[in-house]
Formats: C-alpha cells, structure tokens, sequence
C-alpha cells in the first residue's frame, strides 16, 4: 500500500515535471486589486520577497516563487493582525450586535455576516483590500445548478445537495438576526443578506480559510478553528507537496514552510491534505490531475440494483451495515479495495451458510467458485459505473455548447471529475481481467437459488 502511494507519487511528479515547460504564468502584483492587497498587509505587518501573485495557464491564480525555495525554509510567515478571526468579527461594530443576540452564533456565522456587511460597505471597509480579491463566484456545490448537479455521481451528488440544503437552511435560520443588523447598513436588510450573498461569504470561509484553534467564549457556540488568511490563500493544492503549516504561539504569525523546496519562477504550492477528487470538488470546488488518492466509489444503491434477484440480500445487507461495510467501498487503477471484495464475498454466500459470514469478514477464502462470481460481480459494478460515466461525459458536452460562463466553470469542473474516473475504471477493468479466467460458460458453482445467478 504504502509502495504503491510512493510510486503514484514519483509518476505525478514526473509527470507535472514534464509539462512544467509548457505552464506560463503572468504576474498580477502590478493590477490595482494586488497593490491595494499588498499595501493592506504591508500596513498590518507582512511583506514577501518571495512569492508574488501570478496567473497560471494551468491552475488560474496562484503564488510564483521570486526565488529559489529550499527544504525546510519558510515559505510564509502572516501575521496575527492579518488573520480575519472571529476575535475581527468582535471587535467590529458586528460585535455588540452579536453579543446581545438571543441565541449565540456559530463561529461560521459570525465570518460570514462580517464577510457580507463588509462587502456591502465596499472601499468605505477596512477589509476592502482582501475582499476585493476574493473571488466573486465559486465552483463549489452550492453553486452548482440543477443540471451540473445531476451530473456528479451518485453518492457526491447526494453530499451536493445536502451542501446545498445545509446553506440554504443557515440562511433561512439566521434571517432573524440579519433584521438585526439594520442599523448599521445603508440599504434595507433584504436587500444586503441575500441567499446569494451568505452563500458567497459561506463558501468563501469554507475554502479558505486555514485551521487555526480559538479559545471559547460567551458569545459564540461549537468549535472555532476558522482563519481567513489574505494572500496565503492564493496558494493551491498539490496533492504530492509536502509542507508544514500552523499558528506559530512564539512569533504569533501563521507560517507555512515548505518541506521539499521549489525552483525559482514556479508556482509555490500547499497541501489540503490526501483526499480524493470528490471531496476536493465538495469542499473546494476544484479537481486535481494525477491525483494519487482518487478513487470511484460504488454506491449502495448500485450495488442493491447489480442484485435485486438475490432474495436474500435484504439480511446481507443488514449484516454488511452493522459490520461498517456498506461505506467506502472503492476501486482505484489498482483494483477493488479490500472493502469491496470482502463485501461481494459475503454477497456471494447464501443465507444457509450465514455461520460462516463472520470468517470471511475476518479474512477466511472462499471457495474458487463463488471467489470468481465475486470478481464477475465486480465487474459488472465498474462496467456500470463506466457507463454512467460515459452518458454523463456526453451530456456535458453537448451542455458545453449552449451554457453561459459561469455554468460552463461548473461543467469543466465536473467534467475533470467525470474524466478522471473514467479512466481509474477502465484501469480497473483491466486490472481484474488480467488476474481472472475469462469464463465462456456459466460458472461452475452458482449461488443457491436464494442468492443472485
């Protein structure tokens, strides 16, 4: 496992070293919106003489280095006083608003309602510098239309809506203390706290901002670990960088620093941490190529439908839940995880030997027959989750055709996903093909009449 994620990593590297050549970049530290966030920050304490804001015909906007990065040297070291906290939001004027509020606000809240009242105050906002640099729209989810939604696979389609349905109700919650708020702005309440606005303001906090502890107090519930940092979060996401990143106590500044080191004139970039694609799209709103952890998941309701003839699955499936093995059950280019195939094992033995399903749960064979049936049902799996994949690709693109801008960014998004899928099943097929018999005939040994033929 841990052989397999090293050479993944060499190959990603190779591979980004390859078309390092062809990526170009354009600084942007001379557009107004950059002199004005560089200005900011050089007022509250920082400056950097090396990483400069750039356009990358690769990534979009990003952090280039100005000169050669070392291992082990800091890459960023932002102050306190540029950290946007919750300690910013109470120390506005939101903060008596928050404090005499009846029921205390989520920490997520309070950065929200600052990031909308501040963009309604627009130039007149001490915080117009790092504002005005954030993007205006993003390609998260909560964004996403109708269509681009029914487009994702199954199980992210599912966490889509509920990011969605999650907004929606944090708005729909907190339309009382926005009435609140009126005092302190120049327009009517309705007009300012939007669903439009608090979703902007609540994706900007939740792909953002950097995790940073805060010590509780008595005007703000649940845990809070958020900080917006201006200009670090131009840094984006390499799956294979390694970097160290926290809140330095001592110097009281959030510093990265890199672990590997980077060439000087390339994009200087950060790791989220190892997650797969469908959740970088879910909580980022982007993809990465020759991500090493991606992975296809196969959804339940799949795999109920691959083996609706089996009349006992009802039971089966009941035993696969209380032993935690109905979730993460995954393929990579490597092949089915063992989730998976321990799964379709017991799916493979009838009701009448359920005294045995604890033994293959513990890792105990099976016969070679029902072990073929098992990779046989596998198959199947991938060959449908690549046929969903395919139907889906060609409504993109036909979509692609007649969409405006902002849907087409969705479209891309979900496209990259939908590509990069495609190709881990087509791996994956291959995979099982190449360490399986190909059977011209019926298996051998078929399940008993109480399980699928």
């Amino acid at each position: 496992m841990t052989g397999r994620s090293h050479r993944a990593g060499r190959a990603a590297r190779k591979r980004r070293q390859k078309c390092e050549s062809s990526v170009q970049s354009v600084s942007l530290c001379h557009q107004l919106q950059y002199v004005r966030l560089m200005k900011f920050l050089h007022q509250r304490g920082f400056t950097s003489s090396l990483l400069q804001p750039a356009l990358f015909t690769d990534t979009g906007r990003g952090l280039q280095t100005l000169k050669t990065i070392k291992p082990g040297q800091l890459l960023i070291s932002l102050p306190e006083s540029c950290l946007l906290t919750t300690s910013t939001v109470l120390i506005s004027d939101l903060g008596p608003y928050i404090r005499s509020w009846k029921h205390r606000l989520s920490p997520l809240l309070a950065l929200c309602a600052f990031l909308v009242r501040e963009r309604h105050r627009g130039e007149a906002s001490d915080w117009f510098p790092y504002i005005d640099a954030l993007p205006s729209a993003y390609t998260c989810p909560a964004y996403f239309t109708d269509d681009t939604v029914s487009l994702l696979p199954a199980c992210v389609r599912r966490r889509a809506l509920e990011q969605r349905e999650a907004v929606r109700e944090l708005y729909s919650s907190s339309r009382g203390f926005f009435g609140s708020l009126q005092p302190i702005l120049s327009r009517p309440v309705e007009e300012v706290f939007t669903y439009e606005a608090l979703r902007w303001a609540w994706c900007s906090v939740n792909t953002r901002s950097v995790f940073m502890s805060h010590p509780s107090n008595d005007f703000l519930s649940g845990q809070d670990v958020y900080a917006l940092a201006p200009f670090l979060d131009l840094l984006n996401h390499q799956p294979d960088v390694q970097v160290k990143a926290s809140f330095n106590d001592e110097t009281r500044c959030y510093e990265i620093r890199s672990v590997s080191g980077t060439p000087r004139y390339q994009q200087a970039f950060i790791n989220y941490g190892s997650h797969d694609n469908q959740r970088l799209l879910l909580e980022y709103g982007f993809v990465a190529p020759s991500n090493p952890h991606s992975v296809v998941y196969v959804d339940t309701d799949l795999l109920c439908d691959v083996l609706r003839d089996d009349r006992s699955l009802i039971p089966k499936m009941k035993f696969l839940k209380e032993n935690n093995l109905v979730h993460n059950l995954t393929v990579s280019s490597d092949g089915l995880s063992w989730r998976l195939m321990t799964a379709l094992r017991l799916l493979s033995m009838p009701q009448t030997l359920y005294h045995q399903w604890k033994a293959v749960l513990l890792g105990q064979a099976v016969c070679e027959e029902r072990e073929e049936w098992s990779v046989r049902t596998a198959e199947t799996l991938c060959q449908r989750l690549l046929q969903d994949t395919q139907a889906a690709l060609d409504e993109i693109s036909v979509l692609l055709q007649q969409c405006d801008q902002s849907v087409r960014e969705q479209l891309d998004v979900v496209q990259s996903l939908r590509l990069e899928e495609r190709c881990i099943l087509g791996r994956c097929l291959e995979a099982q093909r190449g360490t399986t018999r190909q059977l011209d005939a019926p298996l051998p040994c078929q399940p008993d009449v109480d399980t699928v033929s």
